[in-house]
């Protein structure tokens, strides 16, 4: 039988096959079409060959360590670690000797980056202080995720051994959270202007996120230059107040990687997805982030109890889908290649579409 599919996505996809990117009309036609159609399995199969080639085969696992539980006064809507979950009833940091624990077991399990992540009233001069603990103590590079920043704060962060800030614009940012859309953006340049990578992901996504919405994060994320972006999907915890929205499924997901990775083209260095699944390893992405301490996407103070995926399990599943974890991580190394005045010419080999 022969496989044709429309000309209007086969001209859309030709032209990703060039690491140029797409348009953000584009965008939202791939993001619309089925997950039953011939279209949308020609469209992961380009994001996969995309990053598989520019990420020479490289399979990346960036772990959490999560350094604090509290109820947060900030009350994201999506989040578990908030006053208004009723989850978590003190305020608790992980001991020094916890925290430098799981770094050693990343750096001894090959995990390609330490994500630090705090809550939003976490103390920014005790962030500074583990950094230097943990620059001291292991090898692996440190990225910091925490409250928006200034750029004298950004260069702390560098001072005190971080290479790099995860910073989103979140889904429903200002509605679900209390945060300004406009302060988010802010903080993304100052991490540029200051020189720590910036790490971002399109997050929390849930059935409720207008298509619009999620594709504007994406060309926010190509606009300003992302190390690496991807999507998470909202988890809904026991009680979260996002429970009757539902959740999307790893499957629509995968779609969703995809799209998101041809958005990108030559920009990124890895492409990400949460929680760590199989699915979008076949659609673009080469990024999971086992996980251990807090999450908030989880009930229990330790996720690496919960939720959290092990270093272990992540590198199973990226070796399972032919990813190689055991190469040089990407991301914390300047390549030629990754430099937008340096984009990649057409893919060897690239098939046609009928």
């Amino acid at each position: 039988m022969e496989w044709k599919i429309s000309p209007r996505i086969s001209d859309i996809l030709h032209k990703a096959q060039d690491f140029a990117g797409i348009s953000r009309k584009e965008a939202l036609w791939l993001l619309g079409l089925d997950l039953e159609a011939k279209e949308t399995y020609a469209l992961m199969e380009i994001a996969n060959r995309l990053s598989r080639e520019q990420f020479k085969g490289k399979g990346e696992n960036h772990l959490h360590i999560g350094v604090n539980v509290e109820p947060c006064p900030y009350n994201c809507s999506f989040c578990s670690l908030t006053a208004k979950a009723g989850i978590f009833k003190e305020r608790v940091t992980f001991p020094e000797e916890e925290i430098l624990g799981w770094a050693r077991m990343g750096e001894a399990q090959s995990a390609d980056g330490l994500n630090v992540m705090t809550t939003g009233t976490f103390s920014f001069e005790r962030l500074l202080e583990i950094g230097r603990l943990l620059k001291k103590e292991v090898a692996v590079p440190l990225v910091a995720n925490t409250r928006d920043i200034t750029h004298r704060e950004g260069e702390m962060l560098l001072d005190a051994g971080f290479v790099g800030a995860y910073h989103a614009v979140r889904l429903g940012e200002g509605r679900d959270t209390p945060f300004k859309r406009e302060k988010r953006i802010q903080t993304i340049q100052v991490l540029n202007d200051v020189g720590l990578l910036w790490m971002n992901c399109i997050e929390p996504v849930g059935p409720e996120h207008d298509p619009d919405e999620i594709v504007d994060l994406m060309f926010l994320a190509r606009k300003h230059q992302a190390v690496y972006s991807g999507v998470m999907r909202r988890i809904n915890f026991p009680g979260s107040p996002m429970e009757n929205y539902g959740m999307i499924t790893e499957r629509e997901m995968a779609r969703m990687v995809a799209v998101s990775r041809l958005v990108m083209g030559s920009v990124p260095r890895a492409h990400c997805t949460h929680e760590p699944h199989s699915a979008s390893l076949m659609a673009g992405a080469n990024l999971f982030f086992p996980e251990v301490g807090a999450s908030p996407r989880d009930g229990l103070a330790d996720t690496g109890e919960g939720r959290g995926k092990s270093l272990a399990a992540c590198r199973e599943l990226c070796k399972e889908m032919e990813w190689n974890p055991d190469l040089p991580s990407n991301c914390f190394v300047v390549h030629e290649s990754w430099s937008p005045r340096n984009a990649h010419g057409p893919m060897q080999g690239k098939g046609g579409f009928t």
